[in-house]
């Protein structure tokens, strides 16, 4: 009977360590902190494609390409 009882608690023991340690996957908070630095970067990503200097900088390659004599 003692044996019996011990192999439960170990197996218990076990199953709580392995259910304790087990990290297969990101948990809502872990999604949610992604989301909003995704959507962070997002941000900061268009306002420095759509700002002044990138799109003057990219008409000023188009228009040298254009000009170009072939």
């Amino acid at each position: 009977m003692r044996n019996s009882a011990l192999r439960v608690v170990w197996t218990i023991r076990a199953r709580l360590l392995i259910a304790a340690t087990a990290d297969d996957g990101m948990s809502t908070a872990e999604y949610a902190i992604g989301t909003i630095a995704a959507a962070a970067f997002g941000a900061v990503l268009y306002s420095v494609v759509t700002g002044d200097s990138i799109v003057s900088g990219l008409t000023e390659i188009i228009d040298k390409a254009l000009d170009t004599a072939v």
